[in-house]
Protein backbone atom coordinates (compact mmCIF):
# COMPACT_ATOMS: atom_id res chain seq x y z
CA UNK A 1 0.00 0.00 0.00
CA UNK A 2 3.30 2.03 -0.59
CA UNK A 3 1.99 5.40 -2.33
CA UNK A 4 3.11 5.96 -5.70
CA UNK A 5 5.02 9.01 -6.62
CA UNK A 6 2.53 11.90 -6.35
CA UNK A 7 3.11 14.97 -9.07
CA UNK A 8 2.84 17.54 -6.02
CA UNK A 9 5.88 17.04 -4.55
CA UNK A 10 7.49 18.03 -8.10
CA UNK A 11 10.67 15.95 -9.88
CA UNK A 12 12.18 20.07 -9.09
CA UNK A 13 13.14 19.12 -5.40
CA UNK A 14 15.90 16.86 -6.86
CA UNK A 15 15.40 13.99 -4.76
CA UNK A 16 15.76 10.01 -4.61
CA UNK A 17 12.51 8.31 -3.70
CA UNK A 18 14.88 5.94 -1.99
CA UNK A 19 12.99 3.46 0.98
CA UNK A 20 13.65 3.66 4.57
CA UNK A 21 14.63 0.99 6.91
CA UNK A 22 11.46 -1.10 7.61
CA UNK A 23 11.87 -0.85 11.48
CA UNK A 24 11.87 2.87 11.71
CA UNK A 25 8.76 3.86 9.54
CA UNK A 26 5.94 2.01 8.04
CA UNK A 27 2.03 2.91 6.66
CA UNK A 28 -1.24 1.42 7.14
CA UNK A 29 -4.71 1.98 6.34
CA UNK A 30 -8.03 1.34 8.06
CA UNK A 31 -11.55 1.32 6.66
CA UNK A 32 -14.63 2.34 8.48
CA UNK A 33 -17.21 0.49 7.03
CA UNK A 34 -15.77 -3.28 7.55
CA UNK A 35 -13.47 -2.61 9.90
CA UNK A 36 -10.34 -3.17 7.37
CA UNK A 37 -7.01 -2.76 8.47
CA UNK A 38 -4.12 -2.65 5.72
CA UNK A 39 -0.19 -2.68 6.91
CA UNK A 40 2.70 -2.20 5.32
CA UNK A 41 5.62 -4.76 5.32
CA UNK A 42 7.46 -2.24 7.71
CA UNK A 43 4.41 -2.07 10.20
CA UNK A 44 4.19 -6.46 10.25
CA UNK A 45 8.05 -6.16 11.19
CA UNK A 46 7.36 -3.71 13.50
CA UNK A 47 4.87 -6.06 15.07
CA UNK A 48 6.66 -9.05 15.09
CA UNK A 49 5.62 -10.72 11.98
CA UNK A 50 6.88 -11.95 8.61
CA UNK A 51 5.48 -9.62 5.79
CA UNK A 52 2.67 -11.50 3.73
CA UNK A 53 1.30 -13.92 7.13
CA UNK A 54 -1.11 -11.89 8.89
CA UNK A 55 -4.39 -9.90 8.34
CA UNK A 56 -4.79 -7.45 10.87
CA UNK A 57 -8.27 -7.10 12.42
CA UNK A 58 -9.26 -4.20 14.90
CA UNK A 59 -8.53 -7.00 17.76
CA UNK A 60 -5.23 -8.00 16.57
CA UNK A 61 -4.19 -4.36 16.38
CA UNK A 62 -5.09 -3.39 20.36
CA UNK A 63 -4.27 -7.02 21.29
CA UNK A 64 -0.60 -5.54 20.96
CA UNK A 65 -1.30 -2.30 22.75
CA UNK A 66 0.72 -2.25 26.37
CA UNK A 67 -1.40 -2.10 29.09
CA UNK A 68 -1.29 0.91 30.45
CA UNK A 69 -2.02 2.39 26.91
CA UNK A 70 -4.60 -0.06 25.62
CA UNK A 71 -7.36 1.98 26.87
CA UNK A 72 -5.86 5.52 25.80
CA UNK A 73 -5.65 4.24 21.85
CA UNK A 74 -8.72 2.30 22.37
CA UNK A 75 -10.53 5.53 23.16
CA UNK A 76 -8.67 7.72 20.18
CA UNK A 77 -9.96 5.03 17.64
CA UNK A 78 -13.32 5.05 19.03
CA UNK A 79 -13.27 8.69 18.41
CA UNK A 80 -11.84 8.51 14.85
CA UNK A 81 -14.71 5.93 14.09
CA UNK A 82 -17.33 8.56 15.27
CA UNK A 83 -15.92 11.92 14.28
CA UNK A 84 -13.58 10.80 10.78
CA UNK A 85 -10.42 12.89 11.84
CA UNK A 86 -7.36 13.17 11.54
CA UNK A 87 -4.96 12.30 14.63
CA UNK A 88 -1.64 11.30 16.18
CA UNK A 89 -0.95 9.67 18.95
CA UNK A 90 2.04 8.33 21.09
CA UNK A 91 2.22 4.66 22.94
CA UNK A 92 3.64 1.02 23.51
CA UNK A 93 3.16 -1.96 21.61
CA UNK A 94 4.23 -5.38 22.55
CA UNK A 95 5.90 -7.26 19.12
CA UNK A 96 5.49 -11.00 18.90
CA UNK A 97 8.56 -11.43 21.22
CA UNK A 98 7.25 -9.80 24.15
CA UNK A 99 9.83 -6.69 23.09
CA UNK A 100 8.35 -3.12 23.46
CA UNK A 101 8.62 -0.15 21.39
CA UNK A 102 7.51 2.88 21.18
CA UNK A 103 5.79 3.96 18.37
CA UNK A 104 4.42 7.60 17.17
CA UNK A 105 1.12 7.10 14.74
CA UNK A 106 0.29 9.87 12.55
CA UNK A 107 -2.57 9.85 10.43
CA UNK A 108 -4.96 12.13 8.38
CA UNK A 109 -8.42 11.29 6.74
CA UNK A 110 -8.63 8.62 4.22
CA UNK A 111 -11.55 9.58 1.22
CA UNK A 112 -12.49 8.24 -2.11
CA UNK A 113 -13.11 9.24 -5.34
CA UNK A 114 -15.92 11.49 -4.13
CA UNK A 115 -14.26 12.91 -1.21
CA UNK A 116 -16.12 11.25 1.22
CA UNK A 117 -13.93 10.30 4.30
CA UNK A 118 -14.23 6.16 4.10
CA UNK A 119 -10.92 5.42 6.73
CA UNK A 120 -7.86 7.18 8.19
CA UNK A 121 -4.49 6.04 7.16
CA UNK A 122 -0.96 7.43 7.81
CA UNK A 123 2.56 6.13 9.65
CA UNK A 124 4.07 3.90 12.45
CA UNK A 125 7.05 5.89 13.66
CA UNK A 126 9.30 3.31 15.52
CA UNK A 127 10.79 5.86 17.93
CA UNK A 128 12.07 3.43 20.79
CA UNK A 129 16.05 4.34 20.48
CA UNK A 130 15.38 8.18 21.18
CA UNK A 131 12.59 7.86 23.79
CA UNK A 132 15.73 8.51 26.55
CA UNK A 133 16.22 12.34 24.63
CA UNK A 134 15.44 15.43 26.93
CA UNK A 135 12.22 17.76 25.10
CA UNK A 136 14.86 20.83 25.86
CA UNK A 137 17.03 18.64 23.21
CA UNK A 138 14.03 19.36 20.24
CA UNK A 139 14.15 23.18 20.02
CA UNK A 140 18.36 23.80 20.39
CA UNK A 141 18.52 21.43 17.92
CA UNK A 142 15.53 23.15 15.84
CA UNK A 143 17.24 26.58 16.39
CA UNK A 144 20.60 25.22 15.33
CA UNK A 145 19.35 23.41 12.07
CA UNK A 146 17.39 26.35 10.78
CA UNK A 147 20.61 28.32 10.57
CA UNK A 148 21.98 27.48 7.31
CA UNK A 149 20.03 24.38 5.31
CA UNK A 150 17.84 24.91 2.39
CA UNK A 151 14.18 24.39 3.10
CA UNK A 152 13.40 20.94 2.79
CA UNK A 153 16.66 19.92 4.42
CA UNK A 154 15.88 21.98 7.01
CA UNK A 155 12.29 20.45 7.81
CA UNK A 156 13.82 17.10 7.05
CA UNK A 157 16.61 17.94 9.97
CA UNK A 158 13.80 18.56 12.39
CA UNK A 159 11.67 15.94 12.06
CA UNK A 160 14.80 13.53 12.75
CA UNK A 161 15.19 15.52 15.81
CA UNK A 162 11.64 15.25 16.95
CA UNK A 163 10.93 11.89 15.86
CA UNK A 164 14.78 10.08 15.90
CA UNK A 165 14.51 9.15 12.63
CA UNK A 166 16.92 8.96 9.83
CA UNK A 167 17.03 11.30 6.57
CA UNK A 168 15.35 8.60 4.49
CA UNK A 169 12.14 8.13 6.93
CA UNK A 170 12.20 11.94 7.48
CA UNK A 171 11.81 12.67 3.87
CA UNK A 172 9.08 9.77 3.48
CA UNK A 173 6.74 11.53 6.36
CA UNK A 174 7.09 14.88 4.17
CA UNK A 175 6.24 13.17 1.03
CA UNK A 176 3.77 11.75 2.84
CA UNK A 177 2.22 15.06 3.94
CA UNK A 178 2.42 16.19 0.32
CA UNK A 179 0.73 14.11 -1.53
CA UNK A 180 -1.71 13.70 0.84
CA UNK A 181 -2.37 17.46 0.62
CA UNK A 182 -1.50 18.04 -3.11
CA UNK A 183 1.06 20.21 -1.96
CA UNK A 184 4.53 20.94 -3.66
CA UNK A 185 6.70 19.04 -1.38
CA UNK A 186 8.85 22.56 -1.25
CA UNK A 187 6.29 24.57 -0.39
CA UNK A 188 5.25 22.22 2.62
CA UNK A 189 8.62 22.06 3.71
CA UNK A 190 8.62 25.96 4.53
CA UNK A 191 6.39 25.89 6.47
CA UNK A 192 6.83 23.03 8.88
CA UNK A 193 9.55 24.81 9.16
CA UNK A 194 8.14 28.20 9.93
CA UNK A 195 5.92 26.25 12.32
CA UNK A 196 8.70 24.13 14.56
CA UNK A 197 10.62 27.21 14.41
CA UNK A 198 7.88 29.30 16.06
CA UNK A 199 7.06 26.47 18.27
CA UNK A 200 10.43 26.17 19.37
CA UNK A 201 10.77 30.12 20.38
CA UNK A 202 7.23 30.29 21.98
CA UNK A 203 7.85 26.92 24.29
CA UNK A 204 10.79 26.20 26.11
CA UNK A 205 10.40 22.64 26.01
CA UNK A 206 7.28 21.71 23.08
CA UNK A 207 5.67 18.26 23.83
CA UNK A 208 6.33 16.32 20.85
CA UNK A 209 2.04 15.71 20.30
CA UNK A 210 2.74 19.88 19.66
CA UNK A 211 5.01 18.73 16.67
CA UNK A 212 2.96 16.34 15.36
CA UNK A 213 -0.17 18.58 15.17
CA UNK A 214 1.99 21.19 13.00
CA UNK A 215 2.92 18.38 11.05
CA UNK A 216 -0.74 17.31 10.44
CA UNK A 217 -1.79 20.95 9.68
CA UNK A 218 0.88 22.40 8.03
CA UNK A 219 -1.38 22.90 4.52
CA UNK A 220 -3.69 24.35 6.11
CA UNK A 221 -1.47 27.12 6.73
CA UNK A 222 -0.18 27.59 3.35
CA UNK A 223 -1.59 30.17 1.44
CA UNK A 224 -4.73 30.39 -1.02
CA UNK A 225 -5.53 27.10 -3.24
CA UNK A 226 -4.81 29.54 -6.32
CA UNK A 227 -1.10 30.45 -5.13
CA UNK A 228 -0.01 26.87 -4.15
CA UNK A 229 -1.43 25.64 -7.79
CA UNK A 230 0.80 28.65 -9.19
CA UNK A 231 3.74 28.08 -7.32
Amino acid sequence: MVADEDPATGSDDGYDLVGVRPQQVGQFRFYFDDERWEWSDAVQIMHGYEPGTVSPTTELVLSHKHPDDYQQVANTLDDVRRHHQAFSTRHRIIDTTGRIHHVIVVADKLQDASGEVIGTEGFYVDVTPGEDRKQKQFSEAIAEIAENRATIEQAKGMLMVVYGIDSEAAFDLLRWRSQEANIKLRLLADQVVADFIALSRAEASPPRAAYDNLLLTADRRIGSPQQTQSS
